[in-house]
């Protein structure tokens, strides 16, 4: 038997596979881009028993995104722009979504901040969820300020915060609040700078 046929066939066979193989890899790559749209679609519909299900085998991510739910509800989080879901590699799947919120309005920002999910799903299951964002150094500034001066605000409603924590929706509130009042102590302490600024002599001629 020659050897030329035994060869054109086995290059057949391999570019086949290789073949068959790039289109199942696109297929389940479709799929998961699809699972994740679907994940941000449960989250920001803020119905957390729909967002349970899906989580149902993402182990230590789920009590942190149920809790980043009642958080994203209780900060009146809105959706301003919805990138398309991404594939990083074959079980990462990144969504960026930029939201308007009350935390940002009480530090009178005018800028929107982008939330970004990290989606990593093995066999249609998502198995572990964390997340990114873009939040301006005052955001952190802010949260540091509460927690030295004013403590009461956000002990109990915070208790547990991103963990076994019960309360996001009152935990938001507070910080919320603690931020209108970091702004305006912020805002007291510039005029109060603006007035011991010296003033300068007019000159007669």
């Amino acid at each position: 038997m020659s050897l030329k046929p035994l060869l054109f066939l086995l290059l057949f066979s391999f570019c086949c596979c290789k073949n068959s193989s790039k289109l199942q890899s696109n297929v389940n790559l479709e799929q998961k881009l699809t699972f994740a749209h679907n994940f941000i679609d449960a989250f920001y519909s803020f119905n957390s028993n729909e967002l349970l299900t899906m989580l149902k085998y993402a182990g230590n991510s789920k009590s942190e995104i149920l809790y980043y739910q009642g958080w994203a509800n209780g900060g009146n989080y809105e959706i301003i722009k919805r990138y398309p879901c991404e594939g990083k590699n074959d079980t990462l799947i990144i969504c960026p979504v930029t939201v308007k919120d009350d935390l940002i309005k009480a530090l009178e920002l005018n800028l929107n901040v982008t939330d970004t999910f990290h989606i990593v799903i093995k066999k249609e299951k998502i198995t572990s969820i964390t997340t990114s964002s873009n939040d301006p150094p005052i955001f952190y500034k802010a949260e540091e300020w509460i927690r030295k001066n004013h403590p009461e605000l956000i002990n109990e409603p915070c208790k547990g915060i991103w963990e076994e924590g019960t309360t996001p929706n009152e935990c938001v509130r507070a910080m919320v609040k603690g931020y209108s009042e970091y702004i305006a102590k912020k805002r007291m302490n510039s005029n109060i700078e603006k007035q011991k600024m010296p003033v300068a002599n007019k000159v007669l001629c």
